[in-house]
């Protein structure tokens, strides 16, 4: 494993950001954790790289103990958040030659690993460019090249694609693929189901718990819960949703258009009859793969349920 938690906990105050928390993230993977606001991803991962020290529980990141060891680790860690923190009055050459030195890449080395990057990156022909001038895509890249210019074993993202556009996203990933090719652990925070969709596990964590973990396809395979379609006018759907969301049974239904996709617990045997009986205003129901989106809702229901209330 590339990195354990065990029984992670973390106050602020009286607020428990991180509770008990017990990961074991296997070595050459991409692994995503996926929660909603204020769950506690970010927090985890800063007591991981040894930038929070934890109120109880134990991390190891790398075979080293944190934040005991937490020098030993920086220099095999790669951490990358979603704000931009290189030097804008720096050229992406200048940004890259200080972390190199600041990493302890070897003076002799430097600058063959800055082409390389650049190239990597397809960042050449902007060495000169000075990093405030970049669109958010080519900051997003010089990011990703800064974090990895010493090579590291293991990299961390936290929520690295939330300000750039889809297919700036889509590109990034295609990197982030290439690095894990080559050996790198590779740990990520996201919002996006697509893009935890796209990593080898993945960790849901509710109020600074883990509420799911697991391959996204078996996650969606064990859902749960039965996944049906509803079909009506336009108008027609927030009434309808409000009555369906407030059964205990039904732990998730979201509009798309003029369909409602209507989640029903497992216990329920014959969901299309329970559906029709239960609510007799609802037409034909079509039976659906569950996606992601679904899994996530599953594992949050109780959380937005008590934000309703």
């Amino acid at each position: 494993m590339i990195i354990q938690t065990r029984n992670l906990t973390r106050d602020f105050d009286s607020l428990r950001a991180v509770d008990n928390l017990s990961l074991n993230i296997p070595e050459g993977e991409i692994y995503g954790f996926l929660g909603p606001n204020g769950s506690g991803k970010s927090t985890t991962i800063r007591m991981i790289c040894g930038l929070l020290t934890p109120t109880s529980g134990e991390v190891e990141a790398l075979g080293y103990t944190i934040p005991r060891e937490a020098e030993k680790l920086k220099a095999r860690l790669g951490y990358m958040t979603q704000k931009f923190s290189l030097y804008q009055e720096l050229t992406v050459e200048e940004n890259l030659q200080f972390l190199a030195a600041i990493q302890g890449v070897p003076r002799r080395e430097q600058k063959a690993r800055i082409t390389e990057l650049c190239g990597q990156f397809h960042l050449e022909k902007r060495r000169s460019q000075l990093a405030g001038t970049m669109s958010g895509g080519q900051k997003q890249r010089l990011a990703l090249a800064a974090a990895i210019v010493h090579k590291p074993d293991l990299l961390i993202l936290d929520e690295p694609t939330s300000a750039v556009d889809p297919e700036s996203r889509r590109e990034f990933w295609e990197y982030l693929f290439e690095l894990a090719g080559k050996g790198m652990s590779i740990l990520v925070s996201t919002h996006y189901m697509d893009e935890a969709e796209r990593c080898h596990r993945l960790a849901i964590i509710r109020k600074g718990s883990l509420s799911a973990e697991g391959e996204p396809l078996k996650l969606m395979e064990n859902l749960g819960a039965r996944v049906l379609l509803a079909e009506g006018r336009a108008e027609e759907m927030i009434h309808w949703r409000r009555q369906l969301s407030a059964d205990p049974l039904i732990p998730g239904c979201t509009q798309i258009g003029n369909r409602l996709r209507i989640m029903v617990a497992s216990e329920v045997e014959e969901p299309e009859a329970w559906l029709t009986r239960s609510f007799p205003f609802l037409g034909d129901l079509e039976r659906t793969r569950a996606n992601l989106e679904d899994v996530f809702v599953r594992a949050t229901h109780s959380e937005h349920m008590e934000e309703e209330q």
